[in-house]
């Protein structure tokens, strides 16, 4: 049986003026995992946290870290710490002073708080000679992040908490930073909560993901299954893009016949019944055009309305006749062939390829 470090019971917060931040989530974290709270801004991902961490009382409910009941304890008697969106680096003490806080208000001894602040700035690739008695002024964007997770992780917690810590750094900086965390939380084994709002940052750092819509958990599971299989609507619209086709359950075989608004498709039939309402779920880079759709199930020929080039990839806007607009994906040595806004093209997708979402 897997051990958790971290669970959570009908946890809810409510605001004094009656706003439900947060409405009766539970869930548990496997220990050792990195898990992600995934949602928008308002979403109530980062009051989660904080309420995990001590920094906010819930309305009702239970936290649990390491199997002990901590709801109404402290901060600093959970076992847990915190790095937070804004670093809170302490501008008057040097890198060592910082990093060294949680030790002193834990009345360590000096030499045990010297050589705890040597190895915590050795894990984030600081040298301790070179950044120890650095001003935090002196440091930049991603060594103030790094300092950060030192003075978080000094004190060897059992639950590192992490609150959109990446927000303020450019993108390259973001991106180096996602694989560097990622890595140290893999070296030292430790349960990692991370709260962001962007997807791709979630996929890649990510054993487990849970999407947070409106206070409430969409879906939890790992990377692939979020995307492979999204739940909801809102799961399948924010993790990535896709298309979304609502329709109608008119017959059942060993797939499901669907009939949309302006065209019919078949998905997986599992669970389904007929004359039931759906909503079909089918990524861009799903779809295939041309040529590679002649043996999709689901094949139809629309007119390329538009074309977007976003680099690395291509994407057409197909308009189906008396049908919705659909989104493809192609690559950029295929757009010229197909991108022909006014010109006819023809695309499909196989059942295996949709997600049936509520």
């Amino acid at each position: 049986m897997p051990e958790y470090d971290v669970e959570v019971r009908n946890l809810t917060k409510v605001f004094d003026n009656a706003v439900v931040a947060v409405n009766d989530v539970s869930f548990k974290i496997q220990k050792g995992h990195f898990t992600t709270l995934l949602g928008p801004s308002g979403s109530g991902k980062s009051t989660i946290l904080r309420m995990i961490g001590g920094l906010e009382k819930p309305t009702k409910g239970i936290v649990f870290i390491g199997g002990r009941n901590v709801t109404t304890l402290p901060p600093y008697e959970r076992d847990s710490s915190m790095v937070f969106q804004s670093l809170a680096l302490f501008p008057h003490l040097d890198v060592a002073g910082n990093i060294a806080f949680g030790l002193k208000m834990r009345r360590k001894p000096k030499d045990f708080i010297d050589r705890k602040v040597s190895e915590s700035l050795g894990l984030v690739e600081l040298p301790p000679k070179k950044y120890a008695a650095r001003r935090i002024t002196q440091l930049s964007g991603g060594e103030r992040q790094r300092v950060a997770l030192a003075r978080a992780l000094v004190t060897e917690p059992r639950v590192l908490l992490l609150d959109e810590p990446f927000g303020a750094l450019d993108l390259k900086l973001r991106k180096a930073m996602q694989v560097e965390t990622k890595k140290l939380q893999q070296r030292l084994g430790i349960t990692f909560i991370f709260v962001t709002h962007d997807q791709e940052e979630a996929l890649t750092m990510s054993d487990d993901i849970a999407v947070i819509n409106k206070g409430k958990i969409d879906q939890l599971g790992n990377a692939r299954l979020i995307y492979e299989h999204p739940a909801t609507k809102f799961v399948a619209g924010f993790i990535g893009e896709t298309n979304l086709l609502e329709g109608r359950v008119d017959a059942l075989d060993q797939v499901a016949h669907i009939a949309h608004a302006g065209i019919r498709s078949v998905a997986p039939g599992d669970g389904l019944t007929e004359g039931q309402q759906v909503v079909v779920s089918v990524r861009p880079e799903k779809i295939r055009v041309g040529r590679e759709a002649e043996d999709c199930p689901n094949r139809y020929v629309g007119r390329v309305i538009d074309e977007v080039y976003t680099g690395s990839a291509g994407k057409l806007i197909v308009q189906l006749p008396d049908g919705p607009k659909i989104t493809v994906q192609v690559q950029i040595k295929d757009i010229g062939e197909y991108a022909r806004v006014g010109s006819d093209v023809e695309i499909g997708w196989k059942p295996e390829s949709v997600s049936i979402v509520r």
